[in-house]
């Protein structure tokens, strides 16, 4: 008489999150939406301006479906999936795919470090484009431009005039904004946002230039 086969149990898919909390939307075209922010623990790069270095570390481990359960509870439409780096968890692609299943307008946030070709083509990408400034410029993935939807956004925090020259030179090279909206933002503290703000407009750059509304708000103050 053969042995009975034992059936291992699925174990659930789980992420790292460093925090859920509910906030208005501060960037991108979804700016001052009530929106979930959905933030994992980790990220492989070191930008000079990052002002969530507490992300980096620490977290606690969510499945998925309490995940998605947490989101539905705080009640509102828009999710943004943030870090840290996102995309440095692998299962963060099978959340956002779960987080459009349940019916949520779903944005992405990510360094553009990592391929983005992964992610389920409802969710909004908004992808940092690194400038020198950032000490981080080597790190770009420049294949992910080809991969660039209207739906998406591509964004450049400037933190200097050649930050500025450098970011218009490559909005000009791969003609950016036949793509998609491209972002212009100035670095908290390094570039005062209107003289960032003529810069666009003296050049009548085809970009949209962009404050942090939550810094507006409440400063630096943690999940917010």
């Amino acid at each position: 008489m053969s042995a009975p086969v034992t059936v291992a149990a699925a174990v659930p898919e789980r992420l790292r999150l460093t925090e859920i909390f509910l906030s208005l939307q501060g960037e991108s075209n979804s700016v001052g939406w009530p929106t979930v922010f959905v933030r994992l623990t980790g990220c492989p790069l070191r930008c000079r301006y990052c002002d969530t270095t507490y992300s980096f570390h620490g977290g606690q481990w969510w499945e998925i479906d309490a995940i998605v359960a947490e989101v539905a509870r705080l009640g509102v439409r828009h999710v943004c999936v943030t870090g840290g780096e996102p995309l440095a968890q692998k299962r963060c692609l099978a959340l956002l795919q779960r987080l459009c299943d349940a019916g949520h307008a779903v944005s992405l946030e990510t360094s553009g470090a990592l391929d983005i070709g992964g992610v389920d083509p409802r969710v909004a990408r908004v992808v940092d484009i690194k400038t020198p400034g950032s000490g981080e410029v080597h790190r770009n993935h420049w294949a992910n431009i080809a991969l660039l939807t209207p739906r998406d956004e591509v964004k450049f925090v400037i933190c200097s005039r050649e930050d500025y020259e450098w970011s218009r030179a490559v909005v000009a090279e791969h003609a950016l904004a036949a793509r998609c909206d491209v972002l212009f933002s100035p670095a908290f503290g390094q570039v005062a946002p209107r003289e960032l703000a003529q810069w666009i407009v003296d050049d009548r750059l085809p970009v949209r230039f962009q404050l942090q509304l939550h810094k507006v708000l409440w400063g630096d103050e943690p999940g917010r």
